[in-house]
């Protein structure tokens, strides 16, 4: 049994039941990973979208070119992950906890890509992103802009009245063609009191940290931005 220098037997007991309630949210979390799993394909996409990018080398401007889904996939991978970063065109700074999330990602990505293709999703335009890229030194995050398609609005990443949502989707290439195959869609489910979304807690670290604390999540910690872009005028946003 594992013991700690000068715990009491009260201290014991009580973490040992915490252990076995531990040892049931383990098996549920593996439960629900494999009900994931077992999903039938969703419906195909209804077009090939065409996204817009930037070169590669993060640092390089003014190179931007048009990238279909299909052209996301990579040989001998199926499955693509894109996340949807709230960052639009009238949005003064992208979304704090998105980018925090993104922060994450960031040196995940090489890690992830091994096995799947990841992306990022915004509607703003491409070198917009990229600013903000930079400023985060975001060098491993393959990164699209939206600005020019309907895929925000059709995958749960944006409402009617054009206000951005942090939406993770899953697509699967079958025999040529691509499917949806997943959204966390408890991001769009009745929180519990006093909790938030927590339907991408999987892909972000900062929040399972703090639940190892005496402290928890709490309500006071908010990530800073070190870089705010400046709104676009109008000329700058029919380009």
């Amino acid at each position: 049994m594992t013991r700690f220098p000068n715990e009491t037997p009260a201290y014991r007991a009580a973490r040992d039941e915490l252990l076995r309630a531990e040892m049931d949210l383990r098996d549920q979390m593996e439960a629900v990973a494999a009900q994931r799993r077992a999903l039938p394909l969703g419906g195909k996409i209804p077009e090939d979208y065409v996204f817009e990018e930037g070169a590669t080398d993060i640092d390089e401007h003014g190179t931007e070119r048009e990238v279909r889904m299909s052209e996301l996939f990579r040989p001998g991978m199926d499955s693509l992950v894109l996340y949807s970063y709230m960052f639009s065109p009238e949005m003064k700074a992208p979304c704090p906890m998105c980018t925090s999330i993104l922060d994450g990602l960031n040196g995940s990505a090489p890690h992830i890509m091994q096995r799947v293709n990841l992306a990022v999703v915004a509607q703003s335009p491409i070198e917009r992103v990229r600013d903000v890229a930079r400023q985060r030194g975001w060098r491993n995050l393959r990164l699209l802009s939206s600005s020019r398609n309907s895929y925000n609005g059709e995958y749960g990443a944006e409402n009617a009245d054009g206000s951005q949502l942090p939406a993770l989707n899953v697509f699967v290439r079958r025999n040529g063609e691509i499917h949806h195959f997943y959204n966390a869609e408890l991001l769009y489910a009745p929180a519990r009191p006093g909790q938030d979304g927590r339907h991408v807690d999987i892909i972000w670290p900062v929040w399972n940290v703090f639940d190892y604390t005496l402290d928890g999540r709490g309500t006071t910690w908010n990530p800073k931005l070190s870089y705010e872009p400046e709104p676009l005028t109008a000329l700058e946003r029919s380009k």
